[in-house]
């Protein structure tokens, strides 16, 4: 398989040069859509090329609107963990939309799926969806103001936790992308009430605690951080901000939207034998469409409304097809050996990009952490935003740009994680390997 192998497709369906397809949809897009996307990262600006519009989807694959075929490591950013249109899914979502799209009032599915993600995290004591990151995110937040009484929050310098206005001082992900530490428009009062330290450093945590004592009402982190690239915790990070936030009275959030059911069917809680007070959750539990879940403690959680004063409501919250098909993926990862297989996938592909950086000399570091994965431009492994951010993002432009060119499609950013899926083969890791050598030797 190479990028070039679908070249002819556009020509010989339209009697049109290839590209042409894109080219025109690419114009309009640019015409009636934000920067022509509808998620900045998606511009691809910051890797130099031109966006991708794609047509079509399955398995490890994409095909684009002229024809061209990439092997694909970002998978919905993560939600893909099966990877595009598995036939399972497709029947699940198919079965649920012969029965009705949206009711905007409570199903079985919805009751069903949330039972299955409290088997598996049993710190999940109440669950409510919502229908992206960014809901369970601020629903979280605000629920954990309420319970505590107490205004400030605490995040981590490059953890991203979607858009919401809390959330966007030294975030990671697409602000770590294009260059904004922080967004126009978030009130100077607002964006005070929260704290940042650096990931890994349990020091400057407890420094933060001693100069707010009993004013911070959480601790919100990614317990492998995912969006200034893959950063593992150090042994001792997670359980000292258990213990921290237990010893103030402030509670401690989980952020798994990516790393829930991908790092282990119960998340990194489990792996890790962590239990948060509250958890986020995303991507994965709505099997490819639209669907999160914040959930945790019974008594937080009876802070949210009906049962309390604390309001959040969504039309789509819930909505049947995500809940179909979240419950159909949920079920293909309880099968025995499906993360030690999906991780085998990963590591072998990590191994190969540490060879092929020594054998090419071009400075470089591989993070994994179960079938998440960054290869950074920077010598040493990142442990936390500031030794990410040293990364040569133009050198990661090229080996984007080289990738690329040869089929296979990595995150278009150098803070972004890749993500294998079920639907990788080893022959896929392989074609993987050999086209990271020709691209690292092509950009040293």
């Amino acid at each position: 398989m190479t990028g070039g192998a679908k070249r002819g497709f556009s020509e010989s369906m339209s009697g049109r040069p290839a590209d042409a397809r894109s080219s025109d949809l690419l114009a309009r897009a640019q015409k009636i859509l934000v920067g022509g996307v509808n998620s900045p990262v998606r511009a691809f600006r910051s890797v130099g090329a031109a966006p991708l519009i794609i047509d079509r989807a399955e398995g490890s694959r994409l095909w684009d609107t002229d024809g061209r075929e990439y092997l694909d490591y970002i998978c919905s950013w993560g939600a893909l963990i099966l990877g595009h249109a598995p036939p399972k899914i497709i029947a699940a979502i198919t079965a649920q939309a012969s029965r009705g799209t949206s009711y905007g009032i409570t199903s079985p599915v919805e009751i069903e799926l949330a039972e299955r993600i409290a088997r598996a995290l049993p710190s999940l004591e109440r669950i409510r969806f919502v229908s992206s990151g960014t809901e369970a995110a601020m629903s979280a937040i605000r629920a954990a103001r309420a319970f505590t009484s107490r205004d400030l929050i605490l995040k981590f310098e490059g953890g991203y936790h979607g858009h919401a206005d809390s959330f966007l001082a030294h975030a990671g992900s697409g602000l770590a992308t294009l260059g904004i530490s922080a967004s126009p428009g978030v009130p100077a009062a607002l964006a005070a009430l929260s704290l940042d330290a650096p990931y890994n450093d349990l020091a400057a945590v407890e420094r933060i605690f001693e100069l707010h004592p009993r004013k911070i009402a959480a601790v919100i982190v990614e317990p492998v951080a995912a969006n200034m690239g893959v950063v593992p915790p150090e042994p001792g990070f997670l359980a000292g901000l258990r213990a921290i936030t237990e010893r103030d009275g402030a509670l401690l959030i989980f952020d798994e939207v990516i790393t829930g059911f991908r790092l282990a069917f119960g998340g990194a809680q489990t792996l890790f034998r962590i239990q948060p007070d509250m958890t986020l959750l995303g991507k994965i539990i709505g099997g490819g469409l639209p669907a999160a879940a914040y959930g945790g403690r019974r008594d937080i959680m009876d802070m949210i409304a009906p049962l309390g004063p604390v309001y959040q409501a969504g039309t789509l919250s819930g909505n049947p097809l995500a809940m179909a098909a979240g419950l159909a993926t949920l079920a293909a990862l309880e099968v025995a050996g499906f993360h030690a297989a999906l991780d085998s996938k990963a590591e072998r592909l990590a191994a190969g990009f540490r060879r092929a950086i020594e054998e090419s000399g071009v400075t470089g570091s591989v993070n994994l952490s179960g079938s998440l994965l960054t290869l950074f431009f920077a010598s040493g492994p990142a442990r936390d935003y500031a030794a990410a951010k040293t990364s040569d993002t133009a050198r990661f432009a090229a080996f984007f740009r080289e990738m690329l060119a040869r089929g296979f499609l990595l995150p278009p950013s150098q803070f972004e994680a890749l993500f294998v899926s079920s639907a990788h083969t080893d022959s896929d890791i392989a074609a993987t390997i050999a086209a990271a050598r020709e691209s690292l030797k092509a950009i040293r």
